[in-house]
């Protein structure tokens, strides 16, 4: 049995357990509801949330503008009502109980806007905002402003001091605690930095315990930290709880909610997902915003692998090394090295006879029907990061300025379509790497749980 003492989080004291928001719609109102009127935190998705009409069925976006930034202002209007939507139904859901939080990506494009609109309209419905996904410097004004907790999720304890310094210690009164996310174990994406080896995890116990230290040297002893990726049992952890040297924590839980019957993902996608295998689940960089992310191998990503391990270098003028010709296009021939000819070779004798250029001076090699619906996902793009690899589209500027990069995918295509019915193996699976621990879980043996089945049986540290 497990010693869980509620503390308080956002304002009331609940149990220290939370549920992880996932997007798009991984995670949303009728979950964190369900969470929530357990006496726990529940989090929903403010990435492309369904939002519905007066019947209640969902309302698919739409995008009517031909302009990318229209497109783009057409995203955040809908993300608003869809935020505002998810919102009503978690305090429905939770019958007032425990605490609502919403979660960002800071790297979402209008993420401010998006915020702004919704905790305006939302107000005193969200307790908490959570914010990921590159350095969320801003989120501590935002939050501040509409009364709201903020939790900045870090990898480490050098990225929590970089946002303190630059903007959090103006903002403490409503700095509700601190996120952190492991990089090696948490499922989606997550904050491995350059200076990490993907392939060499480190613990979490010392970067928790350096983290805790930074915290009590800035006067933050009594803000807990929420220890997210890899939890799946509280038994697991239990050398963290009531530990000095880590202080007041709770568990946030990103992949054991999936399969609930609250979880809003589909039958398939849940069925699949009882099945899986440890080491099903892949850390890899393909991801179009830059970031590190881990994600089941299907399909999908075994294309994106395949794509990736077919990759050769090039230069424009033949030289020393780079003396093979290549034409990759009617008007254009690039050079390769000899001992790279026949992998070229054998990729266009397979049909991949499309070949493009990276940002990297590197060519891929894709199908006609690869490159023609890559293509028509560029032009549909609707600037949903603040920069994306795949598109070239920046909210800043329109355009990064680099080459597409064919290596990549449309994000918001995929994770929108797979959240909606869309087929499992054509589409990215985001989830953790404790998720092979389904198979083997008691609970799911007999069927799908509720929330709160689940819920009683991680408080007995089952």
């Amino acid at each position: 049995m497990i010693n869980l003492k509620p503390i308080i989080i956002s304002g009331k004291e609940v149990f220290p357990l939370v549920e992880g928001g996932k997007g798009i719609n991984g995670s949303d109102g009728r979950s964190s509801g369900a969470w929530a009127h357990e006496n726990c935190v529940g989090t929903f998705s403010g990435v492309s949330p369904d939002y519905y009409d007066n019947e209640g069925h969902v309302i698919f976006e739409r995008y009517l503008k031909k302009d990318r930034k229209e497109r783009h202002e057409e995203m955040i209007e809908q993300s608003i009502k869809g935020g505002i939507a998810q919102a009503q139904v978690a305090h429905e859901v939770s019958g007032g109980n425990g605490r609502i939080h919403m979660n960002m990506l800071w790297e979402l494009g209008g993420s401010e806007a998006i915020l702004n609109g919704v905790l305006e309209k939302a107000k005193g419905l969200i307790h908490g905002v959570t914010c990921g996904a590159g350095l969320p410097y801003r989120l501590g004004e935002i939050a501040s402003r509409f009364g709201v907790y903020y939790y900045p999720i870090v990898s480490s304890a050098r990225a929590f001091q970089v946002l303190w310094k630059r903007a959090y210690n103006r903002f403490v009164e409503y700095l509700g605690g601190v996120v952190y996310e492991d990089p090696w174990l948490a499922g989606g994406h997550n904050g491995l930095s350059n200076a990490e080896d993907p392939n060499s995890p480190q613990t979490p116990y010392m970067r928790l315990v350096e983290l805790r230290k930074v915290m009590n040297q800035l006067g933050l002893e009594e803000k807990p930290i929420i220890l997210a990726g890899g939890v799946w049992s509280l038994n697991d952890w239990k050398d963290y709880m009531d530990n000095p040297d880590i202080g007041k924590i709770a568990f946030q839980f990103g992949t054991r909610p999936m399969i609930t019957k609250e979880s809003p993902i589909s039958d398939a996608w849940k069925k699949l997902m009882l099945h899986l295998k440890n080491g099903d689940v892949v850390l890899q960089k393909f991801s179009p915003t830059g970031f590190f992310s881990s994600a089941v191998k299907n399909t999908f990503l075994e294309r994106l692998m395949t794509r990736k391990q077919g990759e050769v270098s090039f230069v424009a003028e033949a030289n020393g090394d780079y003396t093979h010709p290549l034409k990759i296009s009617e008007t254009k021939t690039v050079y390769i090295k000899p001992e790279d000819a026949e992998k070229a070779q054998r990729q266009i004798n397979s049909g991949y006879t499309e070949i493009k250029e990276t940002p990297d001076s590197t060519v891929v090699f894709l199908t006609p029907n690869e490159w023609k619906q890559m293509k028509e996902d560029r032009k549909n793009c609707v600037g949903c990061l603040s920069q994306c690899q795949f598109s070239s589209w920046s909210q800043a500027n329109g355009s990064t300025g680099r080459l597409p990069d064919p290596r990549s995918y449309c994000i918001h295509k995929t994770l929108y379509d797979v959240s909606h019915n869309g087929s499992i193996m054509d589409n990215l699976l985001f989830a953790g790497h404790q998720v092979y621990r389904f198979a083997t879980d008691p609970l799911y043996r007999n069927g799908i749980p509720s929330v709160k089945e689940l819920i009683d049986k991680i408080k007995c540290g089952e």
